[in-house]
């Protein structure tokens, strides 16, 4: 089984965004992680709309207020998967961390794939009331595909390898993803955890749907981490540097 991180563009924010407090900006990558498997492809998070690499005002509509978004065509997901001679069209299975357009908005590119979400995150997302207090824009991830919804945890192939972990707290339902490698377990925490500082410190963004709730998922990333597991964080340009091409 073979793991590979994509980054598919760049944001840059208000640094109170990432770390409740703080001035200043954050430049960070958008990511997502391609999981070859015996049993099939996965791809985990999906990065941003290809629209958004033309004109992402548009796009975007006030988030574009927020964030500067940078985005090449070359660096979309469907590019970023051609690029390992993988067909997006062919992909098998497409899990979405949550909702936010920098996780889902890339879905458009998958046609074929069955999409896993969580159920209470789906649900969110159906609700107008919820979609909004979220930021969710319902043509980022909703494009008729074969869905997939859990509730909890959810071993995705049926052998333990790729598991989906419940971590609400930044949305209703956002899960990371659980991966056993030969070398190793780790997490992929998407934004449960932005930065390697969020885990350390457990220093919370400035808006989250729920702080308890995140703070109760930061402790089980921890006890993962503790456990033996290599935690890689949503959004974390430090770390992203010291990533392989590939992991196995």
């Amino acid at each position: 089984m073979k793991l590979h991180p994509l980054t598919c563009g760049w944001l840059t924010g208000a640094r109170a965004g990432f770390l409740e407090g703080e001035t200043g900006e954050l430049r960070v990558p958008v990511l997502a992680w391609l999981v070859e498997h015996p049993k099939g492809t996965l791809l985990f998070d999906a990065g941003m709309h290809p629209a958004a690499a033309a004109d992402a005002k548009a796009r975007l509509g006030r988030l574009a207020e927020m964030f500067r978004v940078e985005l090449t065509r070359e660096e979309t997901v469907g590019a970023r998967l051609r690029e390992r001679d993988v067909d997006p069209e062919r992909v098998d299975l497409l899990v979405n961390s949550h909702l936010h357009f920098d996780h889902a908005g890339g879905n458009v590119e998958l046609p074929n794939a069955r999409l896993v979400v969580q159920r209470r995150e789906w649900e969110a997302g159906a609700d107008p009331d919820l979609a909004r207090r979220n930021g969710f824009a319902r043509h980022d991830y909703d494009h008729g595909h074969d869905l997939e919804l859990v509730d909890g945890e959810h071993d995705v192939f049926g052998d333990g390898r790729v598991v989906c972990l419940p971590t609400h707290g930044h949305t209703p339902g956002h899960q990371s993803l659980r991966v056993r490698l030969d070398s190793g377990e780790l997490v992929l925490a998407s934004d449960a955890c932005y930065l390697q500082h969020t885990l350390e410190a457990l220093h919370l963004p400035g808006v989250v749907y729920d702080r308890e709730g995140m703070l109760e998922s930061l402790g089980r990333l921890r006890s993962l981490r503790d456990a033996g597991a290599t935690i890689y964080f949503g959004h974390d340009p430090e770390q992203w540097e010291t990533l392989p091409e590939v992991l196995e």
